[in-house]
């Protein structure tokens, strides 16, 4: 019998065996000051483009003073205990119906967090006898999420209609065998490749196969469509998405989540979300700012014109600049390069040392080997010159990158930070 820790000390994993190089400066790091397009890392100012503060509501005003008198009015607490024990209140419910008619769904119910809250309705929506169909590029929390699922479920190619199509036959079988139905899960964007989810094409669909829709749409709502009310608005399928998921984290720039559905869906779920029956109640002082970061969406498109600008700037300046940023369809704007770990370990210390631009930088396993992803985040917060001082920036890290400058760096860089 092996102790349990042994393979531990064997095996870091994927990330953690660069951990003694990477740690507090690749992973981990520590960005300083209030969240805004200029921060401090290590001292020095950086051009950030790793916050996911999309709308820039974080600092504004109203928002900041909108947090200030919900602490003082709640304290951090309030209120104390899960929703169906003790922890429900009116602005609780304020904020659902809020977001219901701002996404257009008959009702919606908030959520402490979002990982789990995606995770636990997965969990809530299927039993042993439904099948689930999935992208296989799915975001971690749908993947825990389907983990917990006891019967069969299929992933199909990221994005593919032929997959798709061909999953969906394959869980309709199964389903017609077990008795049950099937969950067909995508996101609206997906966070890592900027591309929205096929979501008008899957909708069309259902014509022809029998299944509900959940959409997990953290990275379109508030940055896509019309009014902001995301990718399926964006696609014009709002209507046709059964179960609607949004975070707070990304454009609201705060803690928690909420799912939208028709209210017998709704009613169903919140009986059934175990994240939600056993863990405490959304803090009342978010719930407040959530009402005025949501009151800000609903006034103007103004945050949303503004983001979509510096979007626009940056991925065209990419683009005629010769880089590869993919397919995206949404403000995430990933940038692909060709290199090894070493190599994205040297090109990033030079981005953040020499150039002042912090970004998050994305390896194996992640995306494939060999592949280097420079994942950006606009906001309305960047101005044209951190666009302009970035372009210059990428272009001179990719001559560097190409001429093999950084593969004789890492090695030296390596030896240095393990010291």
């Amino acid at each position: 019998m092996k102790d349990l820790f042994s393979k531990i000390y064997r095996d870091k994993g994927p990330l953690g065996k660069w951990a003694d190089q990477a740690e507090g400066y690749f992973v981990f790091p520590k960005l300083e000051g209030q969240i805004s397009n200029r921060m401090k890392f290590q001292g020095r100012e950086v051009i950030t483009w790793s916050i996911n503060d999309y709308l820039g509501l974080a600092n504004h005003p109203e928002v900041r003073k909108a947090d200030e008198e919900a602490v003082k009015k709640w304290g951090s607490a309030y209120p104390m205990g899960a929703r169906m024990m003790s922890g429900h209140t009116e602005l609780h419910e304020q904020l659902q119906n809020e977001l219901a008619d701002f996404v257009s769904k008959e009702a919606a119910y908030v959520l402490n967090f979002g990982y789990q809250g995606i995770l636990s309705t997965i969990d809530a929506l299927v039993g042993k006898n439904d099948v689930i169909v999935y992208d296989v590029d799915a975001h971690a929390c749908i993947i825990d999420g389907v983990r917990l699922h006891l019967g069969k479920r299929f992933t199909y190619k990221h994005n593919d209609l032929d997959s798709i199509e061909l999953n969906l036959a394959r869980a309709e079988k199964i389903a017609e065998q077990t008795g049950g139905g099937v969950l067909f899960i995508s996101e609206g964007v997906f966070g890592m490749r900027g591309e929205q989810g096929k979501l008008k094409e899957i909708v069309e669909l259902k014509k022809k196969y029998n299944f509900r829709l959940l959409v997990d749409d953290a990275h379109g709502f508030g940055t896509l469509g019309k009014t902001g009310a995301g990718a399926g608005e964006e696609q014009g399928v709002q209507d046709q998405i059964d179960v609607y998921f949004a975070t707070f984290a990304k454009s609201m720039a705060s803690t928690g989540a909420f799912i939208a559905a028709d209210k017998e869906i709704i009613d169903y779920l919140k009986y059934n979300l175990r994240s939600q029956m056993f863990a405490k109640s959304l803090q009342m002082s978010l719930v407040e700012g959530a009402l005025k970061r949501l009151e800000l969406l609903r006034r103007s498109t103004e945050f949303k014109d503004k983001l979509w600008d510096n979007v626009n700037a940056l991925q065209n300046g990419l683009k005629e600049n010769g880089f590869d940023i993919g397919t995206t369809t949404s403000c995430v704007t990933p940038v692909y390069l060709k290199g090894s770990i070493p190599e994205a370990m040297a090109l990033v210390k030079d981005l953040r040392e020499n150039h002042g631009i912090f970004c998050s930088i994305v390896v194996y396993p992640v995306i494939p080997k060999g592949l280097i992803l420079l994942r950006m985040i606009p906001t309305a917060t960047h101005t044209m010159e951190d666009i302009d001082l970035t372009l210059k920036a990428f272009s001179a890290i990719r001559e560097r990158l190409e001429n093999g400058t950084y593969k004789k760096l890492s090695q030296s860089l390596m030896e240095n930070m393990g010291e």
